[in-house]
């Protein structure tokens, strides 16, 4: 089929916008494909979900059903931790719930003579990581592990930085737009009024980070005193926080000491 007959067909499945990506970003459109394009596109489904790519930072990631979609929002946290790595240190980053390895690929691309680690418990994600890690020719720079930071993961050194973008949508929240409900809910939502992730990441993380490291945090809406309470509670210092384009408090930034 003609590209300008798809274009036409998706624009009126999806709008504009979503018919301008599939056709820019697929070389031949078939019938067949069309129709099952045309009918996630009506079911809601993402773009990034069906062409199965998402910019992020200007880097571009293989995304699918096992993976959070990358969103601007998180480049908040990317920049905050960039906007801190100055000099020459070779500063090692470890990266709590990884999903696609977007943020911490983004950051080694961006940080000089950076090192990172990124760990999630879905082996699914652990796959999609790895596959955009090595595409973006960063696997001398960066590992992909099976973990789980609600365990004590054994890792074999400590870090300088820990990033982390968790599950911090309540089970019972209401807001949540189409698009995320095809992504997956282990990477979406977290118990205690979407908190207990962090009171995780607040007890483990200290058996991951060197002392005066920095934890840097993705929150959600709303969020920012409770997991500063979480955080200090836990022994964190707080440093800042960071908010997106949007004016939202998207980043919270402390400091481990001993």
């Amino acid at each position: 089929m003609e590209i300008n007959q798809a274009f036409e067909i998706l624009k009126q499945a999806g709008g504009i916008r979503a018919a301008r990506v599939i056709t820019e970003n697929t070389k031949k459109i078939s019938k067949i494909k069309l129709f099952f394009i045309v009918r996630k596109l009506r079911k809601g489904v993402p773009v990034a979900k069906i062409i199965h790519q998402k910019w992020f930072y200007g880097l571009k990631f293989y995304t699918n059903k096992y993976t959070l979609d990358p969103r601007p929002d998180t480049e908040t946290l990317v920049s905050a931790v960039i906007s801190d790595c100055i000099g020459n240190q070779k500063y090692k980053i470890l990266d709590l719930g990884t999903g696609t390895g977007c943020i911490i690929s983004a950051l080694v691309k961006n940080i000089y003579n950076a090192q990172g680690v990124g760990i999630d418990k879905s082996l699914g994600a652990v796959l999609v990581a790895r596959k955009n890690i090595k595409n973006l020719n960063l696997s001398k720079n960066i590992k992909i592990l099976k973990g789980n930071f609600c365990k004590r993961t054994k890792l074999k050194s400590k870090f300088d930085i820990i990033v982390s973008n968790p599950p911090y949508i309540a089970e019972n929240d209401s807001r949540v737009d189409d698009g995320a409900k095809h992504d997956p809910k282990l990477a979406l939502y977290a118990k205690d009024n979407g908190l207990a992730a962090y009171k995780t990441i607040a007890k483990n993380a200290k058996n991951w980070i060197e002392n005066n490291g920095k934890i840097y945090l993705e929150i959600g809406e709303g969020q920012q005193d409770a997991v500063k309470s979480i955080f200090e509670h836990n022994g964190w210092s707080f440093i800042r926080a960071e908010k997106d384009l949007s004016g939202i408090t998207r980043v919270l930034v402390f400091y481990s000491h001993s």
